[in-house]
């Protein structure tokens, strides 16, 4: 089982996208919504909250990304077919200087 879980709620444009990579079996029922659970391990982790400052897990180490990185993330599932995409999806969501303040070149 993953160190923790992204939480992705399925509207009905992202359950065709879910289902056509033939991923209808890995659909649950969260809180009374259809969902997918994507696994994250804990450096995955640590780059999404530095990434996302306000993402929250729940007590069950979950959370939801932000409207426009779920979008990316379930696009990725539809290309790769496999809920266990964190690797590839990490590069396209986290940006390393996320937070940091611009520095010029001193010379």
């Amino acid at each position: 089982m993953a160190d923790y879980l992204i939480n992705v709620f399925l509207d009905d444009a992202k359950m065709k996208i879910i289902e056509g990579a033939g991923l209808a079996g890995q659909v649950k029922d969260i809180d009374g919504k259809k969902a997918i659970q994507v696994p994250v391990n804990e450096k995955e982790q640590k780059k999404l909250v530095k990434g996302f400052p306000d993402l929250k897990f729940d007590a069950n180490n979950a959370c939801v990304l932000p409207p426009e990185a779920e979008t990316k993330l379930v696009d990725i599932i539809g290309q790769m077919k496999v809920l266990d995409v964190m690797k590839v999806a990490i590069m396209k969501l986290y940006s390393p200087t996320a937070g940091k303040a611009i520095r010029s070149a001193q010379r």
